[in-house]
């Protein structure tokens, strides 16, 4: 058995699971991964046998089990400083957490509305004009935060402080949202996400999601 074994949902549709299996992936601890489909009917059975939450995901080390994303990338943060899951400097280290922490807890109408969906597309772009205004304002208020972080600190590479963080893996799964729903972005926010979209974890996890059974309730919300 590896070390590290990290229990995620289905790569297709869950966000949750995205974040820290692209924390671990920038380790480059080699870990094995248990997938459980969102729609197997024994999936409470099997998630739960892992997970105290009862949810995905969760990483075991050893004896060690932590669940929720955040919690999970911290832990990774700690024990492989040498990765730089947080930026170095404890100013720009304070902001990223404020950054992953905010998109944690927060843009619940754009996550309840527009829910990850890799591999599907929406039928017409989601704009102003189709919705409602607190999911445009908080894709008005990510745009701007990708911009301070880009502007202030992203000097030394594509990503929101220079470096791939977790204050970007935080922010991948609204990336894969704004593709598949077509939104349209500032130039500045597009090269972002194209950046996102380019690094070879991500292009890793979105081969891996194509080849799932996908499932049909959640592609209905393409065709809104």
């Amino acid at each position: 058995m590896a070390e590290f074994v990290l229990v995620i949902g289905s790569k297709n549709y869950s966000s949750w699971s995205w974040r820290p299996w692209l924390a671990l992936k920038r380790t480059g601890a080699p870990f094995e991964e248990i997938l459980i489909h969102l729609d197997d009917p024994n999936k409470a059975a099997l998630i739960g046998a892992h997970s105290p939450s009862g949810r995905v995901p969760v990483l075991e080390h050893g004896a060690v089990k932590v669940w929720e994303s955040l919690a999970i990338s911290e832990y990774l943060a700690e024990l492989f400083p040498e990765a730089k899951l947080w930026p170095e400097d404890r100013a720009q280290r304070a902001h990223a957490r404020a950054v992953a922490t905010e998109m944690h807890a927060g843009f619940g109408p754009l996550r309840s509305t527009l829910s990850m969906n890799i591999h599907g597309r929406a039928t017409r772009p989601r704009d102003k004009s189709n919705l409602p205004a607190e999911i445009w304002a908080d894709i008005e208020r990510i745009v701007a935060l990708w911009d301070d972080c880009r502007r202030r600190f992203g000097q030394g590479g594509p990503f929101l402080f220079g470096e791939f963080s977790i204050a970007d893996a935080m922010f991948a799964p609204v990336v894969g949202r704004f593709r598949t729903y077509r939104v349209p972005l500032p130039e500045s926010a597009q090269a972002y996400c194209d950046a996102i979209w380019a690094w070879p974890a991500v292009q890793e996890w979105v081969a891996a999601a194509k080849n799932e059974p996908r499932i049909p309730r959640y592609d209905v919300l393409l065709a809104a």
